[in-house]
């Protein structure tokens, strides 16, 4: 039997193709239309055109990296985190963790959408793919170099603006989804602001080293509601990722079970508490 290599085009098809299949929900019926827009987003994005020159550094858990044998693309459209800044442990993230993320927030045309800890932009360029048309993405990137190569790599997408800065000190736009790409113990007030009614985020969650949880916050006519989806590994959020004195953290059974976030100026915590923070505490019983 004849062996036919796969040109590049079949490869970032079958790439996309995986990335829908892996955001896919359970209540999604067939052919569902945020799952088109996601495969579409996934083929029509080049992540080498995010990443450093090849040959490319992918990280193999434990093991550290491994250098690829050549600039060949098709090493990259894989379900691998690949170095932007290995000495650091900067990573374009796992496609596949990130279309699970973008499945349940579900960015929708129109939406306005703050990324928060965006790299060099390749999850910034599928968020704005999936809110156009008509909406757009602001995306925040503390390092300045970092920043300065997402806003090289996004100038042609004419519904993204990136911020060098500290998000945990910005203002941030009114928004529809937060999507937050660093590990944080506790959101910033000033986030859960942010959003808009029906507004949803997507937090790390590091409450403790040994605990490392994706959560989703959904702004409600009566509170936050929480949902603390699948376990979830970030770097720290440089200015979110400290404890503060008086801050009681959650065990790991009390992070999973928690169901809603209040503010303490609108209800102080009680003993359904699962963590309580300097103006805010997250408790195990579901909003009423």
């Amino acid at each position: 039997m004849a062996v036919t290599c796969a040109s590049i085009d079949q490869i970032r098809s079958f790439y996309a193709s995986y990335m829908a299949a892996a955001a896919r929900q359970p209540t999604w019926p067939r052919g569902y239309a945020f799952q088109t827009r996601l495969e579409g987003a996934f083929e029509t994005v080049p992540r080498e055109m995010f990443l450093p020159p090849g040959p490319w550094h992918i990280e193999a858990g434990t093991g550290g990296y491994v250098e690829t044998p050549n600039a060949d693309v098709r090493f990259v459209y894989q379900d691998v985190l690949v170095a932007i800044d290995r000495h650091r442990g900067i990573n374009n993230g796992q496609p596949s963790a990130h279309a699970q993320f973008m499945g349940l927030l579900e960015p929708r045309p129109g939406e306005t959408v703050v990324h928060i800890g965006a790299g060099t932009g390749y999850y910034s360029a599928i968020l704005s793919m999936l809110v156009a048309p008509g909406g757009r993405v602001a995306a925040f990137e503390l390092n300045e170099d970092l920043a300065l190569t997402a806003r090289r790599n996004l100038q042609t997408l004419d519904n993204v603006s990136v911020t060098a800065g500290d998000a945990t000190l910005l203002e941030l736009p009114e928004a529809d989804v937060i999507y937050v790409n660093a590990g944080v113990v506790r959101p910033p007030v000033r986030w859960l602001m942010a959003l808009r009614p029906g507004g949803r985020m997507f937090m790390p969650w590091r409450p403790a080293a040994d605990i490392g949880i994706a959560l989703f916050i959904s702004r409600t006519a009566r509170g936050f509601r929480v949902n603390p989806a699948m376990p979830a590994w970030f770097i720290r959020c440089t200015g979110a990722s400290n404890s503060s004195a008086g801050d009681i953290p959650p065990d790991i059974k009390g992070a999973w079970a928690s169901r809603a976030l209040y503010l303490k100026a609108e209800r102080q915590p009680d003993a359904t508490a699962t963590a309580i923070y300097g103006e805010l505490w997250f408790s195990s019983e579901g909003l009423v």
